[in-house]
């Protein structure tokens, strides 16, 4: 049963639905009001100026039967709601499991399957949203094997070194990814406005001695930080450092922390980028408590108890959450072959985009089949 009463003289509504008391002001229900002359039918955008609406607005009835509840307001406007889409809560961190290095099942999914099969598709980029990372095999060993792949989800992100770039050692290497040193953990380009979403690499060849991939859940490491120490973890909240790439044509910089939270105080994304960071000139105090909580925060993502170990085979290709996973490699040494990856970025907005719109196509293709 669902129970509605006016309280603050008529000023908000304690709806008590699903077990779960909430209280609304009018005003929140008056502008989320689906009504034709508030919420256009074929856009779903708002038609009226909520900040316009009186601010002494009043439920003057209210009454609610099972998952239904319709609300007459003292500026004599009247809405329906269905109470799941109104009262519905943010599932993102449900939906994301945090993992380990005893992560037992990695996502994976198969690039014909989901070049051809909305349902493979969505599939895949269901496994990217919750766990970070997808394991996509069978895709061509070409140079462009995975354009049209992006082009499904994308469109490719192009940055000031082209679309999709190598990944391989090169004389006169103009990035540290270019050389066969091992990489530390990190996220991509922290430097870029907006910093690309999803990184995809794909394996040519990898018959090189080492060079294994590492992967480490950003946010799993942030909250084990938040249990273990909190101070460090605030520390690394509050501040914000500048990152920064140059080279002859080019001249890259932004800031931000390297755990960025959301209102909720949930962890959205984490940065690390030791090559690139450079931290203000703060207070004595501030920067020792920065430097301590950076290097415990360090000393978890390059511990074993995070990372998870692959090794890329011909034909296969990682796409990681750049919001999320710190990456990075153990170094290769050329005389057991050649290690040749390519690199592209697709922006996070078409990447979610893709996957709720599916989501909702598919959804609506199986009601109309139960129908």
């Amino acid at each position: 049963m669902t129970h509605v009463k006016t309280a603050a003289d008529n000023h908000r509504l304690v709806v008590d639905y699903q077990d779960q008391p909430r209280e609304l002001t009018a005003l929140w229900l008056r502008e989320h009001s689906p009504a034709p002359d508030t919420l256009d039918p074929r856009t779903g955008q708002r038609l009226i100026e909520a900040a316009a609406l009186p601010l002494d607005l009043r439920i003057e009835q209210a009454d609610a039967d099972g998952k239904r509840l319709w609300v007459h307001f003292s500026d004599g406007h009247q809405a329906e709601f269905d109470l799941d889409a109104l009262l519905k809560t943010s599932s993102e961190k449900a939906e994301k499991p945090l993992w380990d290095a005893s992560l037992e099942q990695t996502p994976q999914a198969d690039f014909h399957a989901a070049l051809e099969d909305d349902g493979a598709l969505l599939e895949m980029l269901e496994g990217l949203h919750r766990y970070g990372f997808v394991l996509v095999s069978n895709v061509p060993t070409t140079e462009d094997g995975m354009q049209a792949l992006i082009e499904r989800v994308g469109p490719l992100r192009r940055t000031n070194w082209g679309g999709i770039a190598d990944v391989k050692s090169v004389a006169n290497a103009y990035d540290l990814t270019m050389t066969q040193r091992g990489l530390e953990p990190h996220t991509d380009n922290p430097y870029r406005d907006p910093i690309p979403g999803y990184i995809w690499l794909h394996c040519l060849t990898n018959a090189a001695d080492g060079g294994d991939n590492t992967l480490v859940d950003g946010y799993r490491a942030a909250e084990v930080l938040r249990e273990r120490n909190p101070d460090a973890f605030d520390a690394l909240t509050r501040v914000w450092p500048t990152f920064r790439y140059q080279d002859d044509t080019t001249h890259l910089e932004s800031e931000g922390p390297l755990i960025e939270l959301n209102s909720r105080g949930e962890t959205v994304r984490v940065r690390y980028s030791n090559r690139t960071e450079r931290v203000p000139a703060l207070p004595a105090d501030e920067l020792e408590a920065y430097y301590a909580a950076r290097r415990e925060f360090y000393q978890l993502i390059t511990g074993d108890e995070l990372t998870l170990h692959l090794k890329l085979n011909p034909g296969q290709m990682l796409i990681m959450d750049n919001y999320r996973l710190f990456h990075g490699r153990r170094a290769y040494e050329l005389a057991g072959g050649v290690r040749h990856m390519r690199q592209g970025y697709v922006d996070r907005d078409s990447t979610a985009s893709r996957r709720l719109v599916l989501r909702r196509q598919l959804a609506h293709s199986d009601s109309e089949e139960v129908a």
